[in-house]
């Protein structure tokens, strides 16, 4: 009789594993007999199961005592007791990553086996990384290492074809170290056919023959050295109590955690929005603060971490949207018009005041020097803004149009900027400026963007027909243009592109074409920005570069090259090279072209070291420390990126004069694979509203409108609770409500573990949604 003992949990399927061994050898014309013994009948809870395989009918319905062979379902569960009664020239089949010489010293002297048998069956998708079901995947293990014990003259060596060397099967055996069909008794071989034809009598397919297949091929066997001790026997249990005895119906002498080998834990993790956002907003809390519908506390939030989430809740590209868990399950959360949802109905909370003596100086008011000026306010310094322009707002009220964001929204949020300590000085600042500047201030942050556009030679014709985006925004902006009746080229892909396309529609032209030597894919521009000008009925032509413009017949015509897609280049996006052919090129009508191909910095109020000049002369030394930020620095370009750029700028400038150090030390990010999803309900998107494109092609009306509130629907609030609260605690109490010991307590907002009585079952981390409870080994 071949004896076996599975130790397994709840949940893995260590009693259909023993069914499956079982019926493998029922099928070869075996007297089969399996069964279980639970801890407790739920997930995680330590379990054994018992196989037993006879020529004659098997009369014996005891658990097994002496087994020949012992295999482990869950790594956690391996420990010297697995050997208690097991015969020394049988397997021990081990579900661990570890191989197996790892185990010498606790099994010396004893045939083992190992695989890991968890990252089989996840990686095939049976169960879950908290819970695998593993059966399937150990019975193609099992079949190989009992055919190997019966079969002494097995191959040394079969290696898993394509793995990497350290992952490949161990050498098995030599013939002499490997138990004789003498030893083991009434061995029988195991092929992995006798698998297959289980897996299929047992309707387990797919997934489940492939994961067993890996298994089979995987698994790693070896002696180990050493004298194998003989088999321990189990102690019999104690006397029952008898009536008189004094103790009756007290408590038991041992814990019943005692026996646990694992033990949960709470953490906060990072929830993927937060860690995507460029600004360092902590859109988890905010989103939170409107599901209790409490548009002040999360505008509170925000401000926080960012002065302008008006101004993001209209023209951030989002890229937490595109990080957002819930995209996988079914479509991200609504995070901008969230933002710009609490931006508009929250109330602003009071400003707060300079409290310090230090002065800190900061060039350019965009986005990146709105931010670090906020900022620095707030950290109690004394704050003048200096702007060349007559108002504030940089590329935010010159290159950005009202349909987009308009210009009361970004009027209010500098008001509230300037009301914290922030004192504006319009002043172009230059070289010698700047020396002056390190000698009146503490501090000089330099935020001026990208003053530089970059052009393109389109021959002698190009004259006077060819303006740079952002000046033709800018001129749009001051009404000092006019584009009726004209037909208007957009070279570039960008946001720049999009928006002077679209101006130029508003502006009256007859037709308007971006043409991008690239193809949509490899856009830079918000994609919604692309839609929406496709819709406004703009024509976009991709894989095509403009070379140059010429006259004929008293009209303006602008040339071009077709082009095709070639390898990356250095910024990831796919080159884009000539393509050749008879029709190669092929000419466009144009009365303006505008190129929109981006911009680069003007480093000419840059020192030199510590040295500043003009041309040769020597203006100076500076004598605050100097910072930079913002598209000035890192040409990231997004108003997101600038915000946090400015930010972190603050926060150095605040460390370089107090030594103290307030960067936060973010944890772990909490990825989809710890969100238990299946618990919540799918629920679509809300998105914004919009004016129709028929309307908003002849006005500068905002465009998008957002979440709109109505008497009886609250879609701010809704979309809200779409949130899965990536690794934050929301109170929901499911680890309350399904521990199955009543261990785990809730104290106001604290929750405490009885470690003392907690067996380690892990159904508290198998049900929190979020990732928060987490098991940890003893």
């Amino acid at each position: 009789m071949i004896e076996m003992t599975l130790y397994g949990r709840g949940g893995q399927g260590g009693v259909t594993l023993a069914k499956l061994i079982a019926s493998t050898y029922f099928n070869r014309g075996k007297h089969v007999q399996a069964f279980g013994v639970y801890a407790a009948e739920r997930s995680g809870a330590p379990l054994q199961a018992y196989v037993r395989i006879d020529d004659a009918e098997i009369t014996n319905h005891n658990q097994v005592r002496t087994p020949d062979h012992v295999i482990v379902l869950d790594r956690t569960l391996i420990a010297p007791n697995i050997l208690d009664g097991h015969k020394p020239d049988g397997w021990i089949l081990l579900n661990t990553p570890q191989p197996p010489e790892a185990f010498a010293e606790m099994f010396p002297g004893r045939n083992v086996a190992c695989l890991d048998a968890t990252s089989i069956a996840v990686a095939h998708g049976l169960g879950t990384r908290t819970v695998p079901i593993v059966n399937t995947t150990l019975l193609g293990a099992v079949a190989k290492v009992l055919g190997l014990a019966a079969s002494p003259d097995a191959p040394r060596t079969r290696s898993a074809p394509g793995r990497p060397e350290a992952l490949r099967t161990r050498d098995l055996p030599r013939a002499s170290d490997v138990p004789r069909t003498s030893d083991v008794p009434k061995a029988i071989g195991l092929t992995f056919k006798d698998v297959t034809e289980t897996l299929a009598q047992s309707k387990f397919g797919g997934a489940n023959l492939e994961a067993a297949r890996e298994a089979f091929e995987s698994v790693r066997l070896e002696k180990l050295p050493g004298a194998a001790a003989a088999p321990k026997a189990r102690a019999p249990g104690a006397p029952p109590k008898d009536l008189l005895d004094a103790d009756v119906g007290g408590m038991p002498a041992i814990r019943t955690g005692n026996w646990a080998t694992r033990q949960p834990q709470r953490h906060q993790l990072t929830p993927p929005c937060n860690h995507a956002c460029p600004a360092g907003n902590d859109i988890q809390a905010f989103v939170q603060a409107l599901q209790r519908n409490d548009a002040t506390e999360a505008l509170s939030i925000l401000l926080v971490t960012t002065p302008l989430p008006g101004v993001c809740g209209r023209v951030c590209p989002a890229p937490c949207m595109d990080a957002c868990n819930r995209r996988i399950f079914d479509e991200s959360v609504n995070i901008r018009d969230l933002e710009r949802y609490a931006a508009d109905h929250g109330e602003l909370p009071p400003p707060t005041q300079p409290r310090r003596e230090e002065r800190v100086a900061v060039v350019g008011s965009g986005p990146a020097g709105l931010s670090a000026a906020y900022h620095v306010a707030r950290l109690g310094y004394p704050v003048t803004l200096f702007e060349s322009d007559k108002e504030l707002g940089g590329v935010l009220r010159t290159g950005i149009p009202a349909y987009r964001l308009p210009r009361d929204v970004l009027d209010r949020e500098i008001r509230h900027i300037l009301s914290c300590g922030v004192e504006p000085c319009h002043k172009r600042v230059t070289r010698a400026d700047l020396v002056e500047l390190t000698q009146r201030f503490a501090a000089v942050f330099l935020a001026t963007g990208l003053q530089q556009a970059r052009g393109m030679d389109l021959g002698p014709e190009a004259d006077g027909r060819v303006i740079e985006g952002l000046d033709f925004l800018d001129r749009a902006r001051r009404g000092e243009e006019s584009t009726k009746q004209q037909e208007v080229i957009i070279v570039g892909g960008g946001n720049t592109a999009m928006d002077a396309a679209r101006t130029a529609l508003r502006l009256g032209a007859r037709h308007v074409r971006i043409v991008y030597r690239r193809s949509r894919e490899e856009m830079p521009a918000i994609r919604e920005e692309i839609d929406e000008a496709l819709e406004e009925g703009i024509a976009l032509d991709e894989l095509v570069q403009p070379l140059r413009i010429f006259r004929e017949k008293g009209a303006t015509m602008l040339t071009c090259q077709r082009m095709k897609l070639a390898e990356p280049d250095a910024d990831g996006r796919r080159r884009s090279v000539p393509h050749v052919g008879e029709d190669s090129h092929f000419d466009l009508r144009c009365d303006r072209v505008i190129l929109a191909l981006g911009q680069s910095a003007d480093v000419g109020i840059l020192p030199e070291g510590a040295e500043v000049r003009e041309g040769e002369a020597l203006v100076g030394m500076t004598a605050a420390p100097v910072f930079f930020g913002g598209d000035f620095a890192s040409n990231e370009g997004t108003v997101s990126a600038a915000i946090g750029s400015g930010r972190r700028a603050a926060l150095h400038i605040h460390r370089t004069l107090t030594g103290e150090d307030l960067f936060p030390t973010p944890p772990p990010v909490a990825g989809p694979e710890q969100i238990t999803m299946h618990i919540f309900e799918h629920a679509p998107r809300h998105d914004g509203r919009a004016i129709p494109p028929a309307a908003r092609r002849v006005s500068f009306e905002e465009v998008r409108r957002g979440l709109v509130d109505d008497p009886v629907f609250h879609p701010a609030e809704d979309e809200a609770n779409r949130c899965f609260s990536c690794g934050v605690c929301n109170l929901c109490d499911r680890c309350v409500h399904y521990c199955p010991e009543g261990v785990l307590l809730r104290c106001g907002e604290e929750f405490q573990f009885d470690y003392g009585q907690c067996k380690g079952c892990g159904v508290c981390a198998s049900v929190c949604p979020r990732g928060v409870v987490y098991m940890t080994e003893l």
